[in-house]
């Protein structure tokens, strides 16, 4: 039996959108992302597939939206990721107040969560996110994008998300498979009195926690709700390794599906989070310049052939750039269409 190699943490998220512009704006103009991939869902090529990242796509920082229009408001519930949260460095949250003020987003009051400081806020399509104050070591693997907020505030990847689950006792012995570590537990302030919230801990520097919150209320996908969360599992090898122990778990992963920027198995846990095993490489460079990442729709494969049926589907999008929006009112450029 292959031992298994524990993961590093979270790979990325990826979530529904609605307006793929206002999505866009969001996350690279207001919250300071780099657009690091532009391009399409790859099971339904109709459809954009945006990632955002840290200025070099490191793993544990790629943050992706589908944005189908077309879909209804989602509703956050059991069984599905209810929250994903982001590091920022220790005292930035009064800066991050000040910038969401300033481009009219609301967010509540920050909340203490085993012994950090946390910023709830969502974004335009009701995505329910955070940022959390953290100690940003020397070595950080993670590379902050500048253009819109500056380095000593940047986002720095992952820091967590967290899991609502009807019954989680499986999911909790599913997660130490994986070869995270149950680090704490407390009564969740913000959530229903008396819950109690369990983090586990992997032992990478980013994307480390995921939290287990126990609840049976009902939710179902549309805009606002993430579709599914990948944890890295860095070679083939150890993702090979991991998709066993899965299956020894009971769970019915799929076979290994190239996503062309990494390689990835997909299963749904016990309560029906739907989770992603993803490769490291060859990563967000493999076809694109390190300077021009997001530069132009990247069609992987046999897309690539299709190009011109594939544009005239996709609505046209402007890519924020800082020198643009100097002239531009926040609270404007952020208005809802």
């Amino acid at each position: 039996m292959a031992s298994v190699t524990p993961t590093p943490g979270i790979h990325h998220v990826t979530c529904i959108a609605g307006n793929p512009q206002r999505n866009m704006d969001f996350w690279v103009k207001t919250l300071g992302l780099r657009l690091v991939k532009r391009s399409i869902n790859q099971d339904d090529p109709g459809t954009y597939h945006f990632f955002f990242a840290d200025a070099e796509g490191t793993p544990g920082t790629s943050m992706t939206f589908f944005p189908w229009e077309d879909l209804s408001q989602g509703t956050v519930g059991s069984g599905q990721v209810s929250r994903t949260a982001f590091r920022v460095p220790e005292g930035s949250l009064d800066y991050w107040e000040d910038r969401l003020d300033e481009y009219g987003v609301e967010y509540d009051e920050r909340v203490d969560r085993f012994g950090e400081s946390v910023l709830p806020l969502c974004d335009p399509d009701g995505l329910p996110i955070e940022l959390v104050e953290v100690e940003v070591p020397d070595d950080d693997p993670t590379v902050p994008w500048t253009e819109f907020v500056p380095a000593e505030h940047a986002i720095r990847g992952f820091h967590s998300v967290t899991l609502w689950l009807a019954n989680p006792d499986a999911t909790m012995d599913l997660l130490e498979t994986m070869g995270l570590e149950k680090a704490a537990t407390e009564e969740s302030p913000g959530d229903t009195p008396g819950d109690e919230r369990t983090r586990f801990a992997a032992a990478g520097p980013v994307g480390s926690y995921v939290d287990v919150l126990p609840t049976v209320k009902g939710g179902r996908p549309g805009h606002g709700t993430v579709h599914h969360v990948a944890f890295q599992t860095p070679t083939d090898e150890d993702q090979s390794a991991m998709r066993s122990a899965v299956q020894r778990e009971g769970l019915r992963p799929t076979t290994q599906i190239d996503r062309h920027w990494f390689r990835s198995v997909y299963f749904r846990e016990h309560n029906g989070v739907l989770f992603e095993l993803a490769t490291s490489e060859p990563g967000y460079d493999s076809d694109e310049p390190l300077d021009d990442l997001g530069g132009r729709l990247v069609l992987p494969g046999d897309f690539e052939d299709r190009r011109e049926q594939i544009e005239a589907q996709l609505p046209d999008v402007t890519v924020p750039r800082a020198e643009a929006a100097e002239s531009v009112e926040p609270a404007e450029s952020e208005a809802d269409d």
